[in-house]
């Protein structure tokens, strides 16, 4: 399984101040369900440093649950769970788990909006009030790049998939209103990043 493992470069460089960033408003225990896990490399670092969480890892990729599998077979963690085939734009499709908190990291920019609009969706109708949806990733605030490199990996982003690209704050957290969050408290991260805290407020 050790030649499934997909590496993420940057996932060495933000995963302790994401790790920092996220400690404080995760529950100590319960359950979290992480959609697009990607490579499984956050999902083994973050279960590895907040014993307390099941962790329920997901993606919508054949490769990247092998890759989860691979990395989490290595890492021999009890609190880690199987991943999940699970499509974020698909929430009609989620299995009906009552998570204590969601994290979803560097997914909706790399995404068409409608899987925002379905974590959202999802998110909404699985946790319960008070419970935390935390996002990662480049934003736009006010309608602007935060960087010059944020405007740059937009442009490449779109010159890929033009239904993909850096997404507005302000958008995402009247999505996120919509469908029963509060505003989220937004932290600063490395890289001109921002680590998002929704959580349900209905």
């Amino acid at each position: 399984m050790t030649d499934e493992k997909r590496h993420a470069p940057a996932t060495l460089r933000n995963r302790q101040p994401l790790l920092d960033a996220l400690r404080p408003y995760l529950p100590e225990t319960g359950l979290l369900l992480e959609i697009a896990s990607g490579s499984g490399e956050h999902a083994v670092f973050l279960a590895e440093n907040l014993p307390g969480l099941i962790w329920q890892p997901s993606d919508r990729d054949e490769e990247a649950l092998s890759s989860i599998r691979a990395w989490t077979a290595e890492a021999a963690l009890s609190t880690i769970r199987p991943p999940l085939l699970l499509d974020a734009g698909d929430p009609d499709t989620w299995p009906e788990l009552t998570p204590d908190a969601m994290l979803c990291v560097n997914m909706i920019h790399i995404a068409p909006w409608s899987a925002a609009l379905g974590l959202f969706t999802g998110a909404g109708r699985l946790l319960r009030p008070g419970a935390p949806l935390c996002l990662y990733g480049p934003y736009k605030r006010g309608g602007q790049h935060t960087a010059d490199s944020n405007a740059a990996f937009d442009a490449d982003l779109r010159a890929r998939n033009p239904d993909w690209g850096v997404r507005d704050l302000e958008a995402v957290a009247d999505l996120a209103a919509d469908h029963g969050f509060a505003p989220p408290l937004t932290i600063e991260m490395p890289a001109n990043n921002l680590t998002l805290v929704f959580r349900k407020s209905q």
